[in-house]
């Protein structure tokens, strides 16, 4: 058995087994941009900026949080900020668009982790865009741990990139199991 006849430990039982890889890339790709639009448009028209609606106790809060930097702050006080998180989202879409193609058919996991980032890269784009900042909301406690409010887009890039990751540790597991025949 090669790389190519193998399958991951949980298949994509959901999809088609004659879906083409543009298909899923664009399904997956769409959906998570309209549920990042969709939710940071309810959240701006609901929200004051910093109200926070609690969900869970102790775990999972809406916050209304406007970040003009990326993860965590970063940069948020730099004057290159916009035009710098601008050019990375345009250049990560645009690299994105052209891996998709040197992908091979049979990769649905690859293909579904790059429409992930790719809206995530595209959503956060537009906020940027049409806000000079990003739309944060979900906001996740733990105690006295705090983690820094995030959005569908950040949630879908940080998925995207893990998928990614599994799948090429997956195939560098089978590589090592049959030398030779990859």
């Amino acid at each position: 058995m090669n790389i190519q006849q193998s399958v991951p430990a949980v298949q994509m039982l959901w999809l088609p087994v004659n879906m083409s890889k543009y298909r899923i890339f664009t399904l997956v790709a769409s959906c998570s941009l309209l549920l990042d639009q969709i939710s940071k448009i309810y959240i701006d028209n609901n929200f004051e900026i910093s109200q926070s609606r609690r969900i869970i106790s102790n775990f999972f809060h809406l916050t209304y949080v406007r970040n003009p930097g990326a993860a965590f702050g970063i940069l948020a006080d730099s004057s290159i900020r916009l035009p710098f998180f601008i050019t990375i989202s345009v250049l990560a879409t645009l690299g994105i668009l052209w891996f998709i193609r040197r992908i091979p058919s049979e990769k649905h996991w690859q293909h579904l982790a790059l429409g992930l980032i790719f809206s995530g890269a595209l959503g956060n784009l537009i906020d940027r865009i049409r806000l000079g900042e990003v739309i944060d909301f979900l906001d996740v406690h733990w105690y006295n741990y705090h983690w820094p409010a995030f959005n569908v887009a950040d949630s879908a890039i940080c998925v995207g990139v893990t998928i990614l990751f599994f799948c090429s540790w997956h195939e560098e597991k089978l590589k090592k199991r049959q030398p030779g025949k990859v």
